[in-house]
């Protein structure tokens, strides 16, 4: 099969790979559609962290934002499972282990992350082996651009879940990216007065145009109770500015991650009284994600600028892409 496979910092492309056989308890989907997220560019860039503490290394095939169909089955699975449209976790814990056993595998020290961590082959390929136990069902009101946008959407959900938030409470949202973007239209769909903060004009911009009235720059964000902060950005200076601006006794989320160590002064969280929520990953959130999705609540389609063909997948990690200010950019592996 085909599969697009970086070999250096800076140096991928499509190479024929052995197709995939699903071992016990697992499944091979055939894949629709992959998105490309910030995690990508850093595996491609050479500059992700795990390349760093041997958590990863090259040639490696990334992809874990995906969705699509059930071809094969290994031993012991349901076979109904075949001919399913499907997305599913990308956190595989070891199930054995004091944290799996309690319900967080993602946070497993043993854990593989499709497309990223431990050499667990991702979806940026035509076909992608996928244990059981990981495995959603989409349902048919959900296409192929939204099930490759439930692992996003499920990260962002977490986030705002750790913001604590009640209807009518007002959300400052760092970062207009994927993330950021799905955060602000989670948390407005559940009532809350959504304020976004950027950099880029077109960024800026895109946010206006999905309806957020108040988007803001660092110059012109008014003085308000901030009654959560979400910061979904990659700035290292922002999880400070996150913590000075939250109101005492409030919550901080933490979901964006930088290249360079953030400082941040833990007086500011001590003295004000404030919790602090780390993200890691959409687990334990999917499957309401995905009902989002079905049921309307949220659209995430708009945030999508183009869907290309593998083998433009290259130029999109080297920072080709259209100037649209929608910030995802989806792969169709069968192109």
């Amino acid at each position: 099969m085909r599969a697009f496979v970086i070999t250096a910092p800076g140096r991928g492309a499509v190479q024929d790979v052995p197709s995939p056989v699903p071992p016990r308890g697992e499944v091979v989907v055939d894949v629709e559609r992959v998105g490309l997220c910030g995690t990508d560019v850093e595996f491609f860039s050479g500059e992700m962290s795990y390349l760093h503490t041997g958590q990863a290394r090259y040639p490696l095939r990334i992809g874990h934002e995906w969705c699509g169909v059930v071809s094969a089955v290994g031993a012991e699975v349901d076979p109904s499972w075949l001919g399913r449209r499907v997305t599913g976790d990308t956190m595989l814990g070891c199930g054995r282990c004091e944290r799996c056993v309690a319900g967080r595998r993602h946070v497993c020290a043993e854990r593989y992350e499709i497309g990223i961590r431990n050499g667990r082959p991702g979806a940026l390929a035509e076909r992608l082996p996928v244990p059981e136990s990981a495995l959603h069902v989409l349902p048919d009101g959900v296409d192929a651009t939204l099930g490759a946008l439930v692992e996003p959407g499920a990260n962002a959900l977490r986030a705002v879940r750790g913001a604590g938030l009640s209807p009518g409470e007002r959300l400052l949202v760092l970062g207009p990216g994927t993330i950021g973007l799905l955060a602000a239209r989670i948390a407005a769909a559940r009532g809350a007065e959504v304020h976004l903060l950027g950099v880029t004009g077109p960024s800026l911009a895109f946010a206006r145009s999905l309806g957020f009235p108040h988007v803001w720059t660092r110059d012109t964000l008014p003085s308000l109770r901030w009654d959560a902060v979400i910061d979904a950005s990659t700035g290292p200076g922002m999880p400070a500015l996150a913590a000075e601006l939250v109101e005492p006794g409030r919550r901080v989320v933490y979901i964006g991650l930088s290249v360079a160590p953030s400082p941040l002064d833990t007086r500011a969280i001590v003295l004000k009284d404030v919790t602090a929520v780390g993200v890691l990953s959409g687990s334990g959130a999917l499957a309401e994600t995905i009902d989002l999705y079905a049921t309307g609540a949220v659209d995430p389609r708009p945030l999508v600028a183009a869907t290309v063909p593998l083998a433009e997948a290259a130029a999109v990690l080297s920072g080709t892409r259209p100037h649209t200010g929608a910030p995802k950019i989806h792969v169709d592996p069968r192109l």
